[in-house]
């Protein structure tokens, strides 16, 4: 008997911002494939890419959004990690083969040593970036010449450590020693590598046991809302969880155009006005109230960046209607 068909999902025209508590065992883009078919949404982008074995904050932006994407990719995130002390792997993480082990004394791992070591990797630090990870060499990604066995040269990138503190955790095994870790820090950060180069600092080795993110930027776990309840909301009331497109331009300065300059910004023209100078600035109509893009101010003239089409406007304002 031939099965039926499968009923070809209807897309429709979707703009704002899903902020999702990413579960483990997904990639960020099956995740984000996930709630893009559960919205049944056209278009969609993700901010920053969250291994397979970590959880927490992935904002996933839909339509107009994606646009702005690009901000929460340099926003500082923050993450809280369990370290296994003294067994090292392929990976840095609990999916590598074990590349050495040691026995580790508990009582060694007082606060005080913890604390001088966490301030030695608090503030600007050099990493050597892991060769399980996604950054490109001659158009591979370097996981890729991990899988083959290559070893390729890196270079050192310098990144910033905001806060760090380190934590013994209560013994659950007496074959397993482990730390928690809380970081905030700069854009581009190796959590696997700065566990990697603490588990060197103590002398025992160490290797992530799990991940979890919990902040980019202004946005954090409570914000967040999992695949699971996204699935349980009727179809009806799924685009409820979106938030604005400019839930992304909170840190924004705000500048409203009336609708005769609002027209000629949308066109790409430069717009005069009493601004102070301004890197980073969110334009709006004032009629109707809509957000129509990104600018930056210099000597008085209002520079357009990234803009919505007038179709993404009319969808938003329908939206809302």
């Amino acid at each position: 008997m031939t099965a039926a068909p499968r009923a070809r999902v209807q897309r429709r025209s979707v703009h704002g911002v899903v902020l999702l508590d990413k579960p483990i065992g997904l990639s960020s883009n099956q995740a984000l494939q996930k709630v893009k078919w559960l919205l049944r949404a056209e278009k969609a982008g993700h901010t920053g890419t969250l291994d397979p074995l970590a959880t927490g904050v992935l904002p996933l932006c839909f339509g107009a959004a994606t646009k702005f994407s690009q901000l929460h990719l340099d926003a500082d995130k923050g993450y809280t990690a369990v370290l296994r002390l003294g067994a090292t792997t392929s990976t840095g993480d609990l999916e590598g083969d074990l590349t050495s082990s040691v026995a580790v004394d508990r009582a060694a791992l007082t606060p005080e040593l913890l604390q001088a070591v966490a301030a030695r990797f608090t503030g600007p630090i050099s990493q050597l970036p892991p060769m399980y990870s996604a950054l490109k060499k001659d158009g591979k990604a370097l996981y890729e010449y991990a899988r083959a066995g290559i070893e390729v040269e890196r270079e050192p990138r310098s990144v910033t450590i905001r806060e760090l503190s380190l934590r013994l955790l209560p013994e659950s095994d007496p074959a397993t020693v482990e730390l928690e870790l809380q970081v905030l820090c700069s854009k581009g950060t190796y959590v696997r590598t700065l566990a990697e180069d603490i588990g060197q600092a103590l002398g025992c080795g160490a290797h992530l046991s799990a991940l979890r993110r919990t902040r980019t930027g202004e946005f954090e776990l409570s914000h967040c809302i999992s695949i699971e309840a996204i699935e349980a909301l009727p179809d009806s009331e799924r685009l409820g969880v979106l938030l604005p497109v400019e839930t992304l331009l909170a840190r924004h300065e705000r500048v409203t155009l009336d609708e005769h300059n609002s027209g000629r910004f949308l066109s790409g023209m430069r717009r005069r006005g009493p601004w102070a100078d301004c890197a980073q600035v969110a334009v709006y109509a004032d009629h109707p109230a809509a957000l129509l893009g990104t600018a930056q101010v210099e000597a008085g003239e209002l520079i357009p960046g990234r803009l919505l089409s007038p179709i993404e406007i009319q969808h938003i304002l329908e939206s809302h209607s």
